[in-house]
């Protein structure tokens, strides 16, 4: 099977609302690249809405769609978190955060009425959201010798590389991004460059 070097994600941030016997179900929609995002969000919403009773959530990450999570945060067991994952799901997105915040208004909607709201609101969310298609890139660094900086300099220009940081000193150092279809080409061409080191350091 051939890799599928693209994936959807949210281009900004998104809400969306939803309403049911009181309660209000109020989803944020974040595009994130890391978990480490995930804590400062639901510090600022945690102030932003301090009434606010739940704050139940779901994200996915990684090109490849493997790294996901969900939280409940208090309301029963595969009410909050799981819903909110399954519209990820169903819209094939990733790096996403969806934040639902919860505020109780009074009347209990039962297990079939949170897993609907909790839904609802994210789909509302990701409605009003620009969903964009991108690919996935791998980040690779090369080490040369500083007469080689010309073909390497080509090299990037003809394969149209994205160049993310470059040191030229006596040795040089050059750290691109290339699209994951596109790497066995460019590598074989820098293999052509006597004495250049290439190495990998991470897909985004």
């Amino acid at each position: 099977m051939l890799f599928d070097d693209t994936y959807k994600t949210i281009a900004e941030n998104a809400e969306g609302i939803f309403r049911d016997k009181g309660s209000k179900f109020i989803a944020y929609a974040y595009p994130i690249r890391s978990e480490d995002e995930v804590k400062p969000i639901l510090q600022s919403l945690r102030t932003e809405h301090a009434k606010a009773r739940h704050f139940c959530y779901a994200y996915r990450l990684s090109p490849d769609r493997t790294v996901f999570r969900i939280n409940d945060d208090g309301e029963p067991s595969g009410t909050a978190g799981r819903p909110i994952l399954n519209c990820l799901l169903s819209e094939d997105i990733t790096n996403a955060l969806v934040v639902v915040v919860r505020y109780f208004g009074g009347t209990l909607l039962g297990v079939p009425g949170l897993i609907n709201a909790y839904k609802n609101a994210c789909i509302e969310a990701i409605k009003t959201a620009t969903i964009i298609s991108k690919t996935v890139n791998d980040i690779y660094q090369v080490e040369f010798d500083y007469l080689q900086m010309n073909d390497v300099m080509r090299l990037v220009k003809e394969e149209s590389l994205m160049v993310l940081s470059q040191n030229f000193d006596i040795q040089c150092v050059l750290t691109f991004e290339v699209r994951k279809a596109q790497l066995n080409q460019v590598l074989a061409k820098f293999d052509k460059i006597e004495g250049l080191k290439h190495q990998y350091l991470h897909t985004i």
